[in-house]
């Protein structure tokens, strides 16, 4: 039995502790986005991040860090959109169950 998420009009979370990774995988196919394990780490990168700054990374700050991590080849505005679709900061805390980043349309 699926457990029916709890979300703002915009389709974020209301309750982050609501997340796992069914909630990511339905949350995913609400923006459209069919998770691969291409998705994965970005999701746990963007998660980390929250976890010890308690904001949702914007796009600038989503791009370094996921060089950081994940190297140069992942670490490029255009490789998230592909992931994420045209908005990767916005799309990618929804997915991972957390707040709209700030200055995020």
């Amino acid at each position: 039995m699926v457990k029916l998420l709890n979300v703002d009009k915009e389709g974020f979370l209301l309750e982050l502790s609501d997340w796992n990774a069914d909630a990511a995988v339905a949350l995913a196919k609400s923006e459209g986005i069919d998770l691969t394990d291409e998705h994965w780490p970005i999701i746990n990168i963007v998660r980390a991040y929250y976890h010890q700054y308690h904001v949702s990374p914007p796009t600038r700050v989503l791009v370094k860090v996921v060089r950081e991590e994940l190297g140069n080849d992942k670490g490029q505005s255009i490789y998230l959109m592909r992931l994420f679709t045209g908005r990767p900061a916005r799309v990618v805390s929804k997915v991972a169950g957390l707040p709209r980043p700030a200055n995020c349309d």
